[in-house]
């Protein structure tokens, strides 16, 4: 188990976060959740995007099996594997915490890419991925207990179309030399070097990064956390653009 206290309770906090679609970003003042908000995951990207939107959480991680079942489907997958480990953690915490998971893959064709396994793993994804388009889902579970203590377990799904520019072996090469594709669904991170190959996206480019923020913060208000979810003391209308 990992655990990162993140709660600020006397500072006032402001983070970058990018508005859906627009490229453009804005100051976004902290996100007190009451019952503090469980993140069972150990990705830097899907912490860093729930920092950024200023939404106060911590880590445990969970610990399942994540391979694909014969025949299952890619957006099967990915809200089945959120499910599992939202549950498995849930279980190891106090009863009505607010459990997060997801999962993400990249689909091309009928190719389903998580995480490769080495550079040459990571090479061939590259390959697939070159000078066309792919879908990235991301499975999201939510569960826990809303304001009025009933239960609720939500599954949901992000999918956003990413297109890439052609890419030639030498380029291939050099990218997975860096190592940034080895921990990435799809063997790429689209915030980091292979932005330059990114032609463009329809959709969420959040969930492209690891975490569709915006679907997270709407399960959350409709599960009856609206009123926990509180600036932390800052007015509606601060969002600062620059």
């Amino acid at each position: 188990m990992i655990t990162v206290p993140l709660r600020a309770e006397s500072r006032r906090l402001q983070r970058t976060i990018y508005e859906t679609g627009s490229g453009k970003c804005y100051q976004a003042p902290a996100i007190r959740i009451e019952s503090m908000l469980i993140l069972a995951s150990t990705s830097p990207r899907r912490a860093e995007l729930l920092r950024s939107a200023g939404i106060e959480f911590r880590v445990h991680a969970a610990e399942i099996a994540e391979s694909r079942q014969a025949n299952e489907s890619p957006r099967h997958f990915v809200m089945r594997l959120a499910g599992e480990k939202a549950a498995a953690v849930a279980a190891l915490e106090a009863d009505g915490l607010c459990v997060l998971a997801a999962d993400t893959i990249v689909v091309v064709d009928k190719h389903v890419l998580g995480k490769p396994a080495n550079g040459g793993d990571a090479k061939r994804m590259l390959r697939l991925l070159a000078g066309r388009a792919h879908e990235v889902i991301t499975g999201v579970c939510l569960r826990g207990r809303d304001s009025s203590g009933v239960a609720f377990n939500d599954l949901r799904l992000e999918s956003t179309e990413v297109r890439f520019e052609p890419l030639n072996d030498r380029e291939i090469d050099d990218y997975v030399a860096t190592g940034e594709p080895l921990d990435k669904a799809g063997a790429y991170a689209i915030q980091g070097r292979a932005s330059r190959w990114i032609s463009g996206i329809k959709g969420d480019y959040c969930n492209v990064v690891g975490l569709p923020v915006a679907l997270v913060y709407r399960m959350l208000r409709e599960h009856g956390t609206g009123d926990q979810l509180k600036p932390d003391g800052i007015n509606g209308n601060s969002l600062n653009r620059f």
